[in-house]
């Protein structure tokens, strides 16, 4: 299964990025060639294999963010018992 992942642009540089992902110190690159608009540092992208899909609200990605720990604690707690 392939999933989307919200992360923060820490930094740019020509037509990549190099975003936070989940607010931790975990970085990954991305390319900016697939966004139809502008990005700067500090907007919210969410990435796919490698590349920016889209921006993202702050709150729509805390959101997304809340709900995906939330699901990882869910799986954690299932695999337990």
């Amino acid at each position: 299964m392939c999933l989307a992942v919200p992360a923060e642009i820490v930094s740019m540089e020509n037509d990549m990025a190099i975003c936070r992902v989940g607010g931790g110190e975990t970085t990954v690159q991305a390319s900016l060639l697939l966004l139809d608009e502008e990005a700067a540092v500090g907007d919210y992208l969410l990435i796919h294999a490698g590349f920016a899909l889209r921006r993202l609200d702050p709150g729509e990605a805390e959101e997304t963010l809340r709900l995906m720990r939330e699901m990882a604690d869910q799986e954690q707690s299932y695999l337990e018992w």
